[in-house]
């Protein structure tokens, strides 16, 4: 009987602990400027593609869902708290002007590079870290967001097409995944057999710890790639001969992230050939990462 009562009060202090629920999100939306939707893992991630942009490689523009999607994603931590990580997609005189805004509201900043070589204009991608109130996070990267040309407001959705003039079933065959079409770009999203931690939190597929292929069509059975690959650092120089050796052009080498675990390497790659050839190519390069099977 004691037991029993024993028992009876633990239940019942459990039931008075308070259940966490997630952030509203359509008051963060509103707080960035741009809605987002909801993915697998309680994270809401809110695509900003910089549509102002006109941007050429190579004498092919880049359609912005190739590669000039700038994203947030944001994850509860309990006590309405939020992580929200990203990568933003600037032009070089809006950089200072964005870090500073960012700084200056407590945002981190965990990486500025390239991805692309020869694009005109030149594009930058700031990637950035928060912790806190979600709304106070969507607030301070609107404003950051606001000395860019960044696009925020919703517009209404155009009728999307599921068709695209590519062979995608031989691109999945070929490299073992199914994509997606978003754009005029076939996207694909390969995760890793790891589970990829940030600061000792979980960084799910949804938040940049994927391999990212896109493929842009350019006529007579060729298509402009880019992306990146998510390498341990075993596996960079691996990649990179795999790639070099299909013709493929290795644009960068470098971090996202600043205590990720296990370490990892993003390189980013780009060429303009047949389709056949690049998924051949893709596949090389898969073959040498410890993938998550399908």
């Amino acid at each position: 009987m004691t037991a029993r009562l024993a028992i009876g009060a633990i239940l019942v202090l459990i039931s008075m602990v308070p259940a966490y629920a997630d952030p509203d999100w359509t008051e963060v939306g509103k707080a960035l400027g741009k809605s987002g939707a909801q993915m697998s893992g309680g994270i809401y991630r809110v695509g900003l593609p910089r549509s102002d942009l006109k941007v050429t490689l190579d004498g092919v523009q880049l359609k912005p869902a190739l590669a000039l999607g700038s994203w947030l994603a944001f994850k509860p931590m309990g006590d309405s708290d939020a992580m929200v990580m990203g990568d933003l997609v600037l032009t070089q005189p809006e950089v200072n002007p964005v870090m500073t805004k960012l700084l200056d509201s407590g945002i981190d900043v965990t990486a500025l590079h390239n991805h692309l070589l020869r694009s005109e204009p030149a594009t930058m991608y700031m990637h950035v870290l928060g912790h806190g109130d979600p709304i106070k996070l969507a607030t301070a990267l609107h404003a950051a967001l606001q000395e860019s040309g960044t696009p925020l407001s919703d517009t209404p959705a155009s009728a999307s097409s599921a068709s695209i003039d590519l062979d995608t079933a031989a691109i999945d065959r070929v490299l073992g995944h199914k994509g997606k079409v978003n754009g005029g770009v076939y996207q694909m999203s390969i995760p890793r057999a790891e589970t990829i931690k940030d600061d000792g939190m979980d960084v799910p597929e949804a938040m940049g710890s994927a391999i990212a292929i896109n493929f842009q069509p350019t006529g007579k059975g060729s298509a402009a790639i880019t992306g990146d690959f998510v390498l341990i650092a075993s596996e960079v120089n691996p990649v990179l001969r795999a790639l070099r050796a299909s013709g493929i052009e290795v644009t960068a080498v470098h971090n996202h992230m600043l205590g990720d675990q296990p370490r990892l390497f993003f390189m980013h790659f780009w060429a303009n050939d047949g389709v056949a050839k690049l998924a051949q190519g893709l596949r090389s390069a898969l073959d040498k990462i410890n993938l998550q099977h399908s």
